[in-house]
Parts: C-alpha cells; sequence; structure tokens
C-alpha cells in the first residue's frame, strides 16, 4: 500500500468563473499549470473529476482519473469517493485552482504530521487552507458522512470533526481563482 497520494480536485462547477480551470497560466490551462507543479512531488498523483477530460485536454495527463461519486457534495464529497477508492493511509487535497502550490508547501505539511494527526492544514493570516492540506484517509472515512450531513458538507466540518494540527505557511503558496480578478500575475514562489 502506497503510503500517502496527492488528489488533485478538478470537478468543481466554477460558477463565479466558469471554465477556469481550462484558463490559460503561463500559456497553458490552469489544471495543467497546477498538475506540471505538483507532479514532481514525491507522491502518486490522481486527479478528481465528475467526468472525464475532453480528449485534447486528457492528452496532457499521465494521472489516473477517480471519478466522484457524489459530485453534488463539493469537495468533501469528492474527498471521500477517493478515499473510499484510494487505499493510501494519508490524501494530500488539492484544489486544482491553486497556481502557485508547490511540492515543497505539500513537503512541509507531510513533515509536520506527528502521531495522532488526522489532518494538517496549512494556516495563514488567520486562515487555513483544508484545499491544500493533508488528511488520513480513515478520519476522512469516519467523519465525512457527518460532515456531509451539516451545511451542506463544507471541509470546514471535516476539519472541525478531526485531530487537525495548523501549520503556519506562506499566503503565497494558496492564491486560490474563484474569479478573473484572482488570476495570478507573474512571479509565483519557488
Amino acid at each position: 500500500m502506497v503510503d500517502t497520494v496527492i488528489l488533485l480536485l478538478a470537478g468543481g462547477r466554477a460558477k463565479r468563473f466558469p471554465g477556469k480551470l481550462e484558463h490559460a497560466i503561463d500559456g497553458e490551462p490552469m489544471i495543467v499549470h497546477v498538475y506540471r507543479n505538483l507532479r514532481t512531488a514525491p507522491w502518486p498523483l490522481y486527479i478528481a473529476r465528475r467526468e472525464l477530460f475532453a480528449p485534447p485536454l486528457a492528452a496532457q495527463f499521465d494521472a489516473p482519473i477517480v471519478i466522484d461519486r457524489r459530485p453534488e457534495c463539493g469537495p468533501l464529497g469528492a474527498l471521500r469517493s477517493a478515499c473510499e477508492l484510494l487505499r493510501s493511509k494519508r490524501i494530500f487535497a488539492v484544489a486544482a485552482d491553486q497556481p502557485h502550490l508547490r511540492p515543497a508547501a505539500l513537503e512541509s505539511l507531510a513533515r509536520a504530521w506527528e502521531p495522532g494527526d488526522e489532518a494538517v492544514v496549512p494556516e495563514h493570516a488567520g486562515q487555513f487552507e483544508p484545499l491544500a492540506a493533508l488528511y488520513a484517509r480513515s478520519a476522512v472515512l469516519r467523519a465525512a458522512p457527518c460532515a456531509a450531513a451539516e451545511r451542506g458538507g463544507a471541509m470546514h466540518e471535516l476539519i472541525d470533526r478531526i485531530a487537525t494540527r495548523f501549520l503556519p505557511m506562506r499566503a503565497e503558496y494558496f492564491l486560490n481563482v474563484n474569479t478573473p480578478a484572482d488570476l495570478p500575475r507573474q512571479g509565483a514562489p519557488a
């Protein structure tokens, strides 16, 4: 069994910025940009989707696709679906709209993990990033059904229900593109 995997969450509806994952970042679709950033990490990478990519986009990935069996439940449903299929002990849940996220950030989260932890979540400027975090698969399987039943299944509900360590990190890694105004400028962190 592989100890840890990365799950790139790429199945959201993007109501505020339709087609955002296909929007160009440094000359390639954002989803491809984020994938290329993270595929050099030392863990296998999977992509969670509602459906398969269109063939031209699909040709740019060599990662297995995990079809979300609960697309109406947002990222928590996608994470739970993946935990039911993948057998690793820990899973990085990473939103595909974070073009500055780098393997170094994930490696910091993995190093911070201690016995008894069920999640290690980045924290910056009084905020935390549940969609750039490391989770124990067993904790997600145990707590996600309860969290999903409350307030639409927000990732925050999951974090409230499991033993979570918060790790202070640089905010620059976690730029999240939700609208065209959020598109990154050149000069992502190293």
